[in-house]
């Protein structure tokens, strides 16, 4: 038997671990590798050799791993195309007897996998790369939904209402912005509208209108005498610029760094004479790499699919290949899912956008189809492993 490599990359979510742990767990289960290696920040960390082994986890530290958010091996936005970056790839994977790697990113990191599938098949090359998805945006197209996002739509849920319930003790005139995560795709900032306190939404699908948008605000605030509003980072003018973009492109893919979109509707909302004052509260991080109000389904899901993706490398020939999330029902008529696996050159750099079917006019928030969607994914909580009264995380890989 060979080696294989685990690496993961993009941005953290609160389930990635779990994924992780999957197929840790399936090896020692059903040792189909001698070992199991952790590629550290990614694919930048494993071109340069850095690498751990994680083999031999106890099961409590798997268990510990499975809870802890963010990305325990680290992670990386690295633009992987260049001809060396290949070989160097395949170098690092013959150096230490790795025949598989599983990659688990959003769709730029499914496009290495199929990249190198690719290349490695050109050059009638013995290694196969397997995708595993994540990403809070849940944008990545042919599944039903993402691991990671689940998790961050509960924790913005639960936000949501929080603040919402602090902003309606006073009777002082103000509007209240909520900002979440969602670059080009607004599931993220959409999700909150479970918890019924959203008053007006703006997402990315929508190109704004300050006019409308303002006029919005003003009823709200004459007929209630409040108004409650979430942005996706990525609301965007007609023309297509983000309303919070700086115009320099920071995260090493050439994506323009964002953050801000509340601060922007509060300054409209002020020089418009509707309120003396706003109030904006970014979820940014928060939401996106927070385990106390993990999502029992996402948790579950996320580690079933490291499972599966193991297990599915038995076969020699499985190999640029995403495992994904399929939503089916029930013998009880309920929730229920399968997975199923698809070509990484299928879900590559591809945006999967909210359906605009299910956006209300005028900002007004989502349909109910929209709810049916979102409801049972942030089901159950997780029992965690606490420590001094808060939960227990497996101190970083690549922080040793």
């Amino acid at each position: 038997m060979a080696n294989c490599l685990v690496a993961q990359s993009g941005g953290p979510t609160a389930v990635i671990n779990a994924s992780l742990a999957g197929v840790i767990r399936a090896n020692q289960l059903n040792p189909l590798y001698d070992r199991v290696l952790g590629g550290l920040h990614g694919i930048e960390g494993t071109l340069a050799g850095n690498l751990f082994d994680l083999t031999d986890l106890s099961g409590r530290e798997i268990e510990v791993l499975k809870q802890t958010p963010s990305c325990a091996l680290g992670t990386c936005r690295y633009k992987f195309s260049d001809e060396a970056d290949f070989q160097r790839l395949i170098d690092v994977m013959d150096e230490n007897d790795i025949s598989t790697m599983f990659y688990i990113g959003g769709n730029g990191s499914m496009s290495t996998v199929a990249a190198m599938t690719a290349w490695a098949a050109e050059r009638n090359l013995d290694k196969r790369f397997i995708g595993i998805p994540k990403t809070v945006d849940n944008d990545l197209g042919l599944m039903d939904h993402c691991p990671g996002f689940a998790s961050a739509a509960k924790v913005a849920c639960e936000i949501t209402h929080a603040t919402r319930m602090d902003y309606d003790a006073y009777t002082r005139p103000e509007v209240f912005v909520l900002e979440t995560m969602g670059r080009d795709a607004g599931w993220l900032a959409a999700s909150t509208c479970l918890t019924g306190d959203v008053d007006l939404l703006v997402l990315p699908e929508v190109d704004f209108r300050r006019s409308i948008f303002l006029e919005q605000v003003r009823a709200k605030m004459e007929q209630q005498g409040s108004c409650y509003v979430v942005v996706s980072e990525g609301a965007r003018w007609y023309d297509g610029t983000y309303l919070s973009a700086n115009g320099k492109a920071a995260d090493g893919l050439g994506h323009a760094m964002l953050g801000g979109a509340a601060g922007r509707l509060k300054s409209m909302i002020v020089e418009a004479g509707i309120v003396p004052r706003c109030v904006v509260q970014d979820l940014s991080r928060v939401a996106r790499s927070s385990n106390f109000a993990m999502s029992l389904v996402d948790l579950e899901e996320s580690y079933d699919l490291g499972v599966s993706a193991h297990m599915r490398s038995a076969k020699p020939e499985f190999t640029g290949q995403v495992v994904g999330i399929r939503r089916g029902q029930g013998s009880d008529g309920g929730y229920n899912t399968e997975f199923f696996a698809c070509p990484a050159a299928d879900l590559a750099n591809f945006v999967r956008p909210f359906p605009s079917e299910w956006i209300l006019p005028n900002y007004q928030g989502v349909s109910d189809k929209a709810l049916d969607y979102f409801r049972p994914l942030i089901q159950g909580e997780p029992k965690l492993i606490c420590e001094n009264g808060i939960p227990l995380t497996m101190h970083p890989f690549n922080r040793r």
